[in-house]
């Protein structure tokens, strides 16, 4: 089988992923290998492979919104059936037993393993997956559809959550990339007002026809105080464009796995119970229920698509901002 595999961490440009040929995957007994029609890139890829993100194994197939259907299962797999469609998402497994599982926050474990980073992901024409990881997908979504939703539009509605965003609440939305025009329709569903701030005109432009109340740049300060604020721009400086923005008691969740540094700013941003939390993973319970609501709403993502060939290539214009909406690899 076609793999994109990296195994030396560099510039994009300098195309680190590449092409290799594996033999065919067999099960654990606890997996399923499915048949990968569809696989998401994100940001969290492009960090991965200029080091960025430090690789947790070398080599490493990248790719954590994977769409197949079953083509093999391990003997303990119990509730799937060959031929049935899955989804592959960041998560890729948890111990089930430590204080934090018992907790519901499987997404914090130490033991937790992640897809594309610990596994090897979906830039591939297979890929093994824990059968009690593996996610059902609605029916009302092609597999092109369902693939970016399993990366950018779960861990944007954990931020939502992380936020603590209610209905009708006015909402800040600082980065508009593919991870937030998903959030985005999930709080307009909500019935929140939201202000979007990018710097680019196009997808200010996209915000507003997406719902967004206000549109306008980093620089530029919305005209209501907002009661919750999502970043998803990697860039410590836009938390602080955020955080100065929010109201009293308001939290800034900062949806990114990396930043680039955390700028110096005066306390008083931060004082009157303001907060800032991270959002780091999300857990199995948050992807079935986003998946549940974006069937519900219904969500529909914008998405182009590319070969699995062109995977240097997209990662690159992705990290040029020149990719529309999200991107995704057909195998």
């Amino acid at each position: 089988m076609r793999v994109i595999e990296l195994g030396n961490p560099r510039s994009i440009e300098d195309a680190p992923l590449e092409m290799r040929t594996r033999p065919e995957l067999e099960p654990e007994p606890d997996e399923l290998v499915l048949d990968v029609t569809a696989c998401g890139l994100c940001r969290t890829d492009l960090q991965l492979a200029e080091g960025d993100l430090e690789a947790r194994r070398l080599p490493i197939v990248p790719g954590h919104q994977a769409v197949g259907t079953v083509l093999a299962m391990g003997d303990d797999v119990e509730g799937w059936s060959i031929g049935e469609r899955a989804g592959v998402a960041w998560l890729g497994g948890a111990c089930g037993r430590c204080r934090r599982c018992s907790a519901g926050l499987e997404n914090l474990g130490e033991a937790a393993e992640f897809t594309g980073w610990d596994r090897d992901g979906g830039y591939a024409e297979q890929i093994a997956v824990r059968a009690d990881f593996a996610l059902r997908l609605p029916e009302g979504f092609a597999d092109l559809d369902a693939a970016p939703l399993l990366c950018g539009g779960v861990i944007g509605y954990r931020s939502l959550k992380v936020s603590g965003i209610e209905p009708d609440g006015r909402l800040g939305l600082y980065g508009f990339g593919a991870s937030a025009t998903l959030a985005i329709q999930v709080a307009v569903h909500w019935g929140c007002e939201v202000y979007v701030a990018t710097r680019s005109a196009r997808e200010q432009e996209r915000a507003r026809a997406l719902g967004a109340v206000w549109a306008g740049g980093y620089d530029e300060r919305a005209p209501m105080p907002l009661d919750a604020a999502v970043t998803f721009a990697p860039v410590g400086s836009v938390v602080v464009d955020a955080l100065r923005a929010v109201d009293r008691g308001a939290t800034v969740a900062i949806n990114a796995i990396h930043l680039d540094r955390m700028p110096e700013f005066p306390y008083e941003w931060l004082w009157l119970e303001r907060g800032l939390r991270s959002v780091a993973n999300f857990t199995r319970a948050d992807a079935r229920e986003f998946l549940e609501l974006a069937s519900a709403i219904p969500i529909r993502p914008e998405f182009e698509t590319h070969p699995l060939a062109d995977a240097n290539l997209t990662l690159e214009r992705l990290k040029r901002g020149d990719v529309s909406g999200a991107a995704v690899l057909t195998i």
